[in-house]
């Protein structure tokens, strides 16, 4: 099979929402999340609302991990600094490599672009695990627009590629 053909092949992500708060009416940063990729061809493969909490939303991601049906995880909400947002502390730990790039682009383009000196306050960042990219984006329709317009959408083929490209045959 040929790069490019990969290059093509259809993105299917998962989105998890996490919030206590959001239900599918109100869940406006999942919604958003959907709609940009579906603007772009890939395929929602999955979708959910959990509550902040560190074992539900592990569990969540964790499961998805493990089906073939997901290229990709994107979570909004729970990336703060509040008591609250535990996120990061969820996911982090299913990462077997970072990338520490998204996060610190993120914010860069956050302060340039958008939310000035709060943009330190963002603790958005994304990783890799069983050969699935996980992106973990702050909730606000603004923050999920800038990742997904600036950052995730531009680079997902690719990034799918190169984690899937030891499973197909050469020629």
């Amino acid at each position: 099979m040929s790069e490019i053909f990969q290059l093509d092949k259809q993105i299917r992500l998962a989105v998890l929402t996490v919030s206590d708060t959001r239900t599918e009416a109100t869940d406006t940063g999942g919604k958003l999340v959907q709609e940009l990729a579906k603007e772009k061809g890939l395929e929602i493969a999955a979708y959910k609302i959990v509550p902040d909490n560190t074992e539900t939303i592990r569990l969540a991601v964790k499961a998805w991990l493990e089906e073939d049906r997901v290229d990709a995880v994107i979570t909004t909400g729970g990336t703060g600094i509040a008591r609250r947002d535990v996120t990061l502390e969820a996911v982090k730990p299913l990462f077997e490599k970072e990338l520490d790039g998204f996060g610190e682009l993120f914010r860069y383009v956050s302060f340039a672009e958008d939310v000035g000196t709060k943009a330190l306050l963002s603790r958005a960042a994304a990783g890799v695990a069983e050969d699935k990219a996980i992106f973990v984006l702050p909730g606000s329709r603004g923050a999920v627009r800038l990742a997904m317009k600036r950052l995730i959408l531009p680079e997902i083929r690719h990034i799918v590629f190169e984690l899937t490209k030891h499973r197909q045959p050469r020629e």
